[in-house]
């Protein structure tokens, strides 16, 4: 049976509110915490983006939960060797409570350099380069690596747990999860794809932790909440590679026209209706994921987690 965990956004809430919202999920029954790993927020409208690595130290004193980044790119806005560090410290703040997931990035996190962002199978090529990387130093041994798109000399991390970080691979379609699936501990996705999670499994990636997550929207007023998820969250009814290509927040903004309320409805839970909450979650226990990760879009984070306390956590198979 899976376990439920809340998802902490970086683009709609600062360091402090992320803090508050984490001990309101521990206290209301959830079991870990992930957490959003961006330099952009998607839209003006969401209106943050801390720096993750110093919220995780916040929360590694503020809560007991595992905590898990969904998901770092360790290829080009951070070399893999200092994500590794920052992987490391955090692992051991948490006492190994922590796994760092990663994936193939986005452009409007990781052009900022004025890097060429590269096309998706080379950004493929990158992360599993990377995890080679972040792999040999979290053994606290000195690593020198000179490989195609990553160099590294005479590095040594001198901080590190006493079980190297998990770490968990993002895939959305058959590339990546054939990539994490051969090189991930765990595998992420944000969809209840069972054939998806199948495909992990049977290519190698065994029994090892599938997790996923989804973004509701708690309030009284239904069509308020639909309001709500159109003005802050219209990117995630994008289709396409849009989500990975476009460099800025007002490239998403120039497309939110082609985002309806009727999509809104049609895709997100929005309102108090306890046995919606509870479906949604249930599609993600039913095609076999190990954690699954819900985000409250609204702005009643007292109201959310009071409600998932008493009336869906209760309900849902663990």
């Amino acid at each position: 049976m899976p376990e439920y965990g809340y998802f902490l956004s970086c683009e709609q809430y600062g360091p402090a509110e992320l803090v508050e919202q984490a001990r309101m999920a521990e206290q209301a029954g959830f079991e870990a915490l992930w957490i959003s790993d961006h330099y952009h927020p998607w839209n003006d409208a969401q209106g943050q983006s801390a720096f993750v690595w110093s919220v995780i130290g916040a929360l590694s004193e503020a809560v007991s939960l595992p905590i898990e980044t969904a998901v770092t790119c360790p290829t080009v806005r951070m070399h893999p060797a200092v994500v590794a560090q920052a992987a490391a410290t955090s692992a051991v703040m948490t006492e190994g409570r922590f796994r760092l997931g990663v994936g193939s990035g986005e452009a409007l996190n990781e052009h900022i350099l004025g890097d060429r962002w590269p096309p998706a199978h080379v950004r493929l090529e990158m992360l599993e380069e990377a995890i080679q990387v972040m792999r040999r130093l979290f053994t606290g041994e000195e690593v020198d690596h000179h490989g195609t798109y990553y160099t590294v000399e005479n590095a040594r991390l001198y901080t590190v747990p006493d079980e190297p970080v998990p770490i968990d691979v993002s895939g959305f379609g058959p590339k990546a999860t054939s990539l994490a699936a051969r090189v991930g501990d765990g595998y992420i996705t944000m969809m209840p794809d069972e054939e998806m999670v199948t495909q992990y499994r049977k290519g190698g990636g065994g029994a090892k932790l599938v997790s996923g997550g989804t973004k509701v929207c708690f309030g009284a007023d239904r069509e308020e909440c639909v309001r709500t998820v159109h003005e802050l969250w219209y990117n995630e009814q994008l289709p396409g590679e849009m989500g990975q290509v476009l460099p800025t927040p007002r490239h998403f903004e120039q497309l939110e026209p082609l985002v309806t309320e009727d999509m809104v409805r049609q895709n997100v839970v929005c309102g108090d209706d306890a046995d919606q909450h509870v479906a949604t979650l249930r599609e993600f226990a039913d095609a076999g994921f190990d954690r699954v990760y819900v985000n409250q879009i609204g702005a009643d984070q007292r109201g959310f987690f009071d409600f998932y306390r008493t009336k869906v956590l209760p309900q849902l198979p663990r």
